[in-house]
């Protein structure tokens, strides 16, 4: 496959589920304007009719991205999650295809951070158990299970973009502050590093997950841990749904062996607004239950959508991958006066020298070269002279293992 991006109107964006606007500006101040814009997402069907004749779509987090969806996707270059997680798109699929997927791991730090420390302050106060008894027409005036924040210790499980800046917000709060992580971590102000999860657990009167969705994540919270945790201590999950045994939750809140919980991420959760919510959890006035929320802040979205449409130019320019999430990275500046050569291929032995080859053979120059691989895929950059461009690019469809190629003017 290749693509001639000569004509910038002629490169079509499918942007889905009313991702920020912003992300339009970005396109469009870069000479981008094919830009079909949908308020909703796509079922699988529909999704397959649309993205047929896209190079990029932009999706969040109800959109599937699947094996089915890239078999019909011919012309799709780029997938873009205007949101953190990427488990909505079959990554491996896409790689195959060479297709880099992009998304925003920075962009709504903040907004999670400060809902997490929001709801341990008020979780502290017992708020939502009073809240909603006063709803219910009764009064509970009294000082009882309720704790100011400060001196109190809360623990970080992942400490990484979230997690760090959960850190220095609660230091700021006057608590103390202990993380758990896979790998050795720098703490920020005073927080400590523990070595083990069941050490946290045990020594944190609020717990907060911040981790990613992989497969040593899964359960990770079950009733062994929730055992181990201090009686009365408080749960807070606002990272992936994967990661906690919602029944083992809830029997640790029946039995009070918890005084309280805030989850927003969910194992199963509605495919739409309208659709029920179900959860053993409901039932507790103890908890806080938010619709997968932790990022819907306006300015977290704002910021996602510059996030992803500035790495969709930046691609769509350069041919620069760096922060995709299943593909090789490669960046290198652009030379005045050349065309650049994009080659992704399979990662079998021989490839790099058969596109030399097809250098030396000719008498061609090669003004700028740069290869990244992965178990799966090579990602290579070139610059060349203007003048045989198309020629090299028609003798790199040829060569063994090219999933696709495309030159840059």
């Amino acid at each position: 496959m290749s693509q001639l991006s000569l004509d910038k109107s002629k490169i079509r964006f499918l942007l889905l589920e009313g991702v920020h606007k912003n992300a339009i500006g970005v396109l469009s101040s870069n000479g981008y304007t094919n830009i079909d814009y949908l308020h909703t997402a796509l079922d699988e069907d529909a999704l397959i009719e649309k993205i047929r004749n896209v190079h990029f779509v932009g999706i969040r987090s109800r959109t599937k991205i699947n094996e089915r969806v890239l078999q019909a996707a011919d012309k799709l270059i780029a997938i873009g999650c205007f949101c953190i997680g990427t488990n909505q798109v079959n990554l491996r699929a896409a790689m195959a295809k060479g297709i880099p997927v992009f998304n925003a791991p920075h962009s709504n730090t903040r907004s999670v951070a400060e809902l997490v420390l929001a709801e341990t302050i008020l979780l502290l106060r017992g708020i939502p158990e009073k809240n909603a008894l006063v709803h219910r027409g009764g009064w509970s005036k009294s000082a009882e299970g309720s704790f100011e924040a400060r001196g109190k210790t809360l623990g970080i499980v992942g400490y990484g973009n979230i997690g760090s800046q959960l850190s220095v917000l609660a230091e700021a709060l006057g608590m103390h502050v202990i993380y758990y992580d896979a790998i050795t971590k720098l703490p920020l102000g005073n927080a400590r590093q523990l070595g083990t999860l069941d050490e946290l657990l045990a020594q944190a009167d609020v717990v907060s997950l911040h981790v990613p969705e992989i497969a040593s994540t899964e359960n990770m919270m079950g009733a062994k841990q929730f055992a181990t945790m201090k009686s009365g201590s408080i749960f807070i999950n606002a990272a992936r749904g994967s990661c906690v045994d919602i029944d083992a939750l809830a029997a640790a809140l029946e039995s009070k062996q918890l005084g309280g919980a805030s989850i927003d991420v969910f194992p199963k959760e509605p495919k739409a607004n309208d659709e029920e919510f179900l959860s053993p959890l409901r039932r507790f006035d103890n908890v806080i239950l938010t619709p997968h929320i932790g990022g819907s802040t306006l300015e977290a979205q704002a910021n996602i959508g510059l996030e992803v449409a500035e790495k969709f130019v930046r691609y769509s320019d350069t041919g620069a991958t760096l922060s995709a999430v299943n593909f090789p990275e490669v960046a290198v500046p652009l030379l005045a006066g050349k065309h650049r050569l994009l080659h992704i291929h399979k990662n079998i032995p021989g490839v790099l020298s058969a596109i030399n080859g097809i250098f030396a053979e000719n008498g061609f120059n090669i003004s700028a070269q740069s290869l990244m691989t992965n178990d799966a895929v090579g990602y290579l950059v070139m610059d060349v002279d203007v003048d045989y461009s198309t020629v090299v690019l028609h003798k790199l469809q040829e060569i063994d293992g090219t999933i696709w190629a495309r030159v840059l003017y």
